[in-house]
């Protein structure tokens, strides 16, 4: 059983420059929310700013990331922006939709659904990542995470199904961990996670929730507050990890 407790703030993490600026957290819903007011809570100096496509009218910034021109258009307003960027946390997800319910077999399969799942799942969170580019240095500390799922694992794959957004994870941690490398060379200070944050009691995974036993369903609040704390020990010498929500690595 894993063991709830509240997180005490340490000095090394208030005093760390990795956590005194700004903080986009792309994807308001029930995990990304929660893990805007998770770093809100722990770091004083981090100004949090959520973005989404849609959101409360004193939502920071509005992006969709299935719109090149919606990304050209946040990447200037970010450059316009004094602060220096610490942390993109990216939230974003798309699993099911009115026309969109991940595939029990082959004959399920369709090119529309695929373009869906890999439109958000996979190519959003790169293309986020260009986005900021602009804006990282070669002598600051930057952190750049993203959600993906320990079902787009393939070596962890036993029971097969869900075809669309398996693959669409896959190709996600495939395109970042070649980002993590990239950004080693270029920006020494950047680091590229990719989190699982196990199964939350979201809209995400509503309709799949009668599989999963009770006291592994997380709330949005616990799933925050373990992946921040997995978030905060990394650094840049292990930069392109895919971590669950308790810190363990996940086979590619």
């Amino acid at each position: 059983m894993v063991k709830i407790c509240s997180h005490v703030v340490s000095s090394a993490e208030t005093s760390d420059q990795s956590w005194v600026g700004t903080a986009l957290v792309v994807g308001a819903g029930g995990i990304g929310a929660a893990v805007a007011e998770e770093l809100s809570q722990r770091f004083s100096e981090l100004t949090v700013l959520t973005c989404g496509r849609q959101g409360p009218p004193d939502q920071a910034l509005q992006v969709d990331l299935e719109d090149d021109a919606s990304l050209d258009q946040f990447m200037s307003e970010l450059q316009g922006r004094g602060a220096p960027l610490r942390l993109l946390f990216n939230c974003s997800g798309r699993l099911h939709g009115p026309e969109l319910q991940p595939e029990k077999r082959l004959k399920q399969v369709n090119r529309r659904q695929l373009e869906q799942q890999f439109a958000i799942n996979a190519i959003a969170p790169v293309l986020l990542a260009k986005a900021v580019e602009p804006l990282l240095k070669r002598d600051q500390p930057f952190h750049f995470a993203s959600l993906s799922a320990r079902v787009g694992s393939i070596g962890d794959n036993r029971s097969g199904g869900w075809y669309g957004y398996r693959a669409a994870k896959a190709a996600q941690n495939q395109l970042l961990r070649c980002l993590s490398l990239e950004w080693a060379r270029r920006w020494p200070q950047a680091t590229v996670t990719l989190l699982h944050p196990g199964t939350t009691d979201t809209e995400l995974s509503k309709p799949f929730q009668s599989f999963v036993p009770a006291e592994k369903l997380f709330s949005p609040k616990r799933a925050a507050g373990h992946l921040v704390d997995v978030l905060v020990q990394q650094t840049p010498d292990r930069t392109g990890r895919f971590l669950a929500w308790d810190g363990q690595e996940i086979a590619w």
